[in-house]
């Protein structure tokens, strides 16, 4: 039994770099996981990257043998949402659009029983906007997580208009289960506290790049040196995906209509290249692949 009493399965909708991770972490914790995505490749791809991740971690010594084959154990995928019916908390790693995952949470609202937790990965949509189609819109929670998950400690639990202190504590308790430590937002502007400060931060660093100010390597660098960041901002970049902070910079913007949060023209055309950062294999640094497939510490910019 985890530490979490009153949760014992964890239902995960959406098999990406995120939902994998969350699967992963909550499987490790010891609860039973079912995993959703509308495509059986998408399931497939992630339980090959929980696999490879599991072995990786056993390689360190993090992991025994037999704690790897009882986590994969753990976790079953199905295409059918209502086979998340059972959970006693659902996570919602979609794509990071507020209409889709609307649509996924009034579907999930209509399935699983009435006190089951519900809880948003969302990056930068408030949790007001989310919920506003569901019925019980004070089951409903920002539960950020960060990439990669399986290795990040922090989780951003995010209060939504409506959501209530119990929800609040039970998604704190949750994801303190999974071996995370937690700040809590009370109010859902978009971006919450860590992608606002994010996206700020990198929205300058990607300016200096863009005018030929600075190379990547020197910004992080200064950054690593001069204030103690244990990573660079365009690193950082591109570990969480140039398309998740594009997307979570754009949301902040349309909200605030700031212009330091609007994303830089350099960060547009990456994206739309596909240069993505460590899960493509380059974005301001490239990355070899490993053995497995998954991508190594930058080689060269």
């Amino acid at each position: 039994m985890t530490e979490e009493q009153d949760i014992r399965t964890v239902g995960v909708v959406g098999s990406g770099l995120m939902g994998s991770g969350i699967a992963q972490v909550a499987a490790v914790a010891g609860y039973a996981v079912r995993l959703h995505d509308i495509e059986e490749s998408a399931l497939h791809r992630a339980l090959t990257t929980i696999d490879e991740s599991l072995h990786r971690l056993a390689r360190k010594g993090k992991l025994s043998t037999s704690d790897v084959e009882a986590a994969k154990a753990r976790i079953t995928t199905t295409r059918r949402l209502a086979d998340l019916a059972d959970s006693d908390v659902v996570v919602e790693a979609v794509y990071e659009e507020l209409d889709v995952k609307r649509v996924v949470f009034a579907e999930l609202a209509a399935i699983v029983r009435p006190n089951v937790l519900l809880a948003s990965n969302t990056t930068a949509i408030p949790i007001t906007h989310i919920a506003s189609g569901v019925s019980g819109p004070q089951r409903v929670v920002g539960m950020h997580f960060f990439s990669p998950v399986p290795v990040m400690q922090l989780c951003e639990i995010v209060r939504g208009l409506q959501t209530d202190d119990d929800t609040v504590a039970r998604a704190r308790r949750f994801a303190e289960s999974l071996g995370k430590t937690c700040i809590v937002v009370n109010r859902d502007v978009a971006g919450f506290v860590t992608s606002r400060l994010l996206v700020a931060f990198v929205n300058e660093a990607l300016r200096l790049v863009e005018s030929g100010i600075a190379t990547p390597e020197d910004i992080d660098t200064a950054c690593r040196l001069g204030f103690g960041h244990a990573m660079g901002p365009l690193a950082t970049l591109d570990l969480t995906g140039l398309d998740v902070i594009a997307h979570a910079a754009e949301a902040i913007y349309q909200a605030t209509r700031d212009p330091k949060f609007a994303p830089p023209e350099i960060l547009r055309r990456m994206v739309a290249a596909g240069l993505l950062g460590r899960k493509s294999g380059r974005g301001f640094y490239t990355y070899p692949a490993n053995r497995d497939g998954t991508a190594d510490q930058p080689a060269s910019s």
